[in-house]
């Protein structure tokens, strides 16, 4: 089987309205659609993430491991999306480089899901 690359990312969540807000207001991914105010009744929502969608899936239980995806966003400038993040009140671990020129920052969304910021100097 070949693959031509990867499409969307989909993510169950509880509390759809809550969910939408943290995505496109405080990590700023713009919507794709519905791009209504009111997410409460929608099952299915997504944001313009580059080249592979972020979909939003109503149902979701919560059942998050340790081992859980995680989903990585590129960010432009680490130390200025880290505060940004604490401004929202969102906890964000310390900046950590795991190889040389990347930059990584950990969070959890509202419902606990692991993301990381990523801020990329080569």
């Amino acid at each position: 089987m070949k693959t031509y690359g990867l499409i969307e990312v989909i993510l169950y969540v509880k509390d759809m309205n809550k969910m939408v807000h943290f995505y496109h207001d405080v990590l700023d991914i713009p919507l794709s659609n519905p791009t209504t105010n009111n997410h409460t009744d929608e099952n299915w929502v997504t944001f313009e993430s580059g080249n592979c969608l972020l979909a939003l899936h109503s149902g979701g239980k919560g059942d998050i491991g340790p081992d859980s995806p995680k989903i990585v966003f590129r960010v432009q400038d680490i130390k200025s999306a880290r505060f940004q993040l604490l401004e929202a009140g969102v906890s964000a671990s310390e900046i950590r480089s795991p190889a040389p020129g990347i930059s990584v920052c950990d969070a959890r969304d509202p419902e606990g899901n692991p993301f990381s910021i990523e801020e990329q100097n080569f």
